[in-house]
């Protein structure tokens, strides 16, 4: 296995990600050639928390200017990640609520 903090870019911390926090669900900036799977070990291993389900999705690069020049944002992964019930919350995001 990768080392997990390879894997795991940082948290994303958006009102609607905030959102989330409710339902026991936090979202990362992950690694784009990262799975499933390896994203739910190393949340576990870093976090020391229980995760149910992992759902990712490709965000892609977008078209931005600056006035005559024009060029494309970064391709990038994001991953919601689904905690179980007994897990403690998440530290970073209790502290940004």
């Amino acid at each position: 296995m990768k080392n997990p903090r390879d894997l795991i870019k940082r948290p994303v911390i958006t009102e609607r990600t905030s959102e989330f926090i409710e339902q026991r669900k936090y979202v990362f900036e992950v690694d784009l050639k990262a799975n499933k799977t390896e994203i739910k070990q190393a949340i576990e291993s870093i976090f020391k928390v229980k995760v149910t389900g992992v759902n990712t999705l490709r965000m892609p690069a977008k078209p931005k200017r600056y006035g005559r020049h024009s060029g494309y944002t970064s391709e990038w992964k994001k991953a919601i990640v689904q905690l179980s019930a007994d897990s403690k919350p998440l530290e970073f995001f209790e502290a940004s609520v």
